[in-house]
């Protein structure tokens, strides 16, 4: 087990629905990270925008960006996660991977589709709560609009650290903010939220604000969240965690449920 996890958060524009510039462009973002990390972190459909555009920009399991990933989780030795669309079986998912250093991997499917722009209509919701354990921490994986949700994300499993991967617009970037906050706050873990900046190819804007709170919702991120291209980095303590759950045993206290 490891006791603190380095990450890095990417923040960058994309390019609207071309995985292989995207492709190109996280490479030398990657690359250039300068000190070893544990784990990279790219935004919501980071190989195209968020589009609803599926048929046309779909990859596969064993397509192009996958082996990408497996390459750039190998070359620089740490995990990388990011969602991008995937077809299976007749059906589109939005799909954060999270590859491993060793070239295996986990994978959610999103659970709460925006409706707002009929994502419902053209991909399938996941059912599957997917936690993982890297390094001897335990991350539970969200996509964006999940991040509205609470009981999606409750902390039943005593998992330490929730992880979203977003595109989420500038006009609700203050709902982002509080709602991070208050997932770390509540669910008595780190909660990590990875957003990207730009406009896409339907006007829409993004500023960034990629965050990393910590149990008692403060940030942890070596610079204050800034609204444009970037790498942030943060350092994760488990000794942080269990301290305050320790001192603060609120988890103990909450109502049991099953969802489904």
């Amino acid at each position: 087990m490891k006791e603190t996890l380095d990450i890095a958060l990417i923040q960058s524009n994309l390019t609207w629905e071309n995985p292989a510039q995207n492709r190109i462009t996280f490479t030398q973002k990657i690359t250039a990270i300068p000190k070893d990390i544990d784990l990279i972190l790219l935004p919501e459909m980071f190989t195209t925008g968020f589009t609803m555009n599926a048929v046309n920009v779909a990859e596969t399991m064993d397509g192009d960006t996958v082996q990408w990933l497996k390459e750039m989780a190998r070359e620089k030795n740490c995990a990388i996660a990011g969602s991008l669309i995937i077809q299976e079986n007749d059906c589109y998912y939005n799909r954060l991977i999270f590859m491993f250093p060793n070239g295996d991997l986990k994978y959610y499917d999103k659970h709460q589709l925006f409706t707002l722009a009929k994502e419902q209509e053209v991909f399938t919701a996941g059912k599957e709560e997917v936690i993982i354990d890297y390094k001897g921490w335990k991350i539970k994986l969200q996509i964006c609009y999940d991040l509205r949700f609470p009981v999606w994300a409750r902390n039943t499993t005593d998992y330490d650290v929730l992880l979203y991967v977003a595109s989420w617009p500038k006009p609700r970037i203050s709902a982002w903010d509080t709602l991070l906050k208050a997932r770390a706050i509540e669910n008595m873990c780190y909660c990590i939220g990875a957003n990207r900046v730009g406009l896409d190819g339907k006007g829409y804007e993004y500023n960034g604000h990629s965050g990393v709170y910590d149990v008692l919702g403060n940030s942890v991120l070596e610079e204050n969240p800034i609204e444009k291209e970037t790498v942030l980095y943060a350092t994760l303590s488990k000794a942080h965690i269990e301290g305050i759950r320790k001192k603060l045993p609120f988890l103990e206290d909450a109502d049991r449920f099953t969802l489904f």
